[in-house]
């Protein structure tokens, strides 16, 4: 949970107080961080046809964290805004892969792919969670996860089956985001807690869907099967990060730390 601290703009960011709003806030801070690093694609886009569409999925991902942030902060009757903007990169609680660094375009496919169908699994789970508001958010956002999911696998079949350069990189991306995307579903004594009560998804379930799902991607783009290892790093959904989140996080509160309390 996060720790409570005065920041740089005299505001205390409370924790959050309820287990089922430390798991929205765990989902909540890996949309917003994801669509933060597909917002950096915009003018750097190969064509002006996929920025637009990484600027649409990055606009889905940001409206998908402002209503699972408002959720994380409704104990502490703290909006969105606080918990984006003000908090430190050790009170952020998502998963590595979302902060790490864009690379190339392929990279950025395999991991919208990665995360994307990890989405899908877990929004479908989750439309039948106990909690309402769970469950009516997760209905509403599929649609566009599965939009997502179709959107990189396209671009995934396309990169890892064409040129020899474009399979290189994809293959290059695979290998290196391989080992981040286990963290997705590693269980805790919250996660476990929450899924026993039906509220939140279990993740060996989730794990085993999205493995025949990308599995047979990967097959289709000709990027042979998972690779081997066993280095899995871990420690986002408990504040431990790697160093790019802090240079993004300067970057995304930027604004709102230069001009606290502004009305737009």
């Amino acid at each position: 949970m996060t720790e409570t601290r005065a920041t740089e703009t005299g505001v205390t960011v409370r924790p959050v107080e309820k287990p089922v709003e430390e798991y929205a806030l765990r989902l909540g801070d890996d949309a917003l961080l994801l669509s933060h690093r597909l917002s950096e694609w915009l003018t750097r886009a190969p064509d002006l046809e996929e920025e637009v569409a990484l600027a649409n999925i990055a606009l889905d991902l940001l409206g998908q964290a402002r209503y699972l942030l408002s959720l994380a902060g409704q104990s502490t009757a703290q909006d969105e805004d606080v918990l984006a903007f003000r908090r430190s990169d050790r009170e952020y609680r998502n998963a590595l892969i979302v902060e790490l660094p864009n690379g190339d375009f392929a990279h950025t496919i395999l991991r919208l792919l990665f995360f994307s169908t990890y989405q899908r699994a877990l929004y479908r789970a989750l439309a039948h969670s106990a909690d309402a508001s769970l469950a009516a958010f997760a209905g509403k956002a599929l649609s566009e996860v599965e939009y997502h999911v179709e959107y990189a696998a396209g671009w995934a079949v396309r990169l890892g089956d064409g040129t020899e350069e474009s399979h290189d990189r994809a293959a290059a991306a695979v290998a290196e985001l391989w080992p981040y995307t286990a963290e997705l579903f590693a269980a805790d004594d919250l996660v476990n807690a929450l899924a026993n009560e039906g509220i939140a998804a279990d993740p060996a379930v989730l794990h085993a869907e999205w493995s025949e799902q990308i599995e047979a991607v990967l097959a289709q783009a000709t990027l042979g099967v998972e690779p081997t290892g066993t280095w899995r790093p871990g420690g986002g959904r408990s504040g431990l990060h790697t160093e790019a989140l802090s240079y993004l996080l300067a970057e995304m509160q930027s604004v709102h730390r230069a001009h606290p309390g502004a009305a737009w």
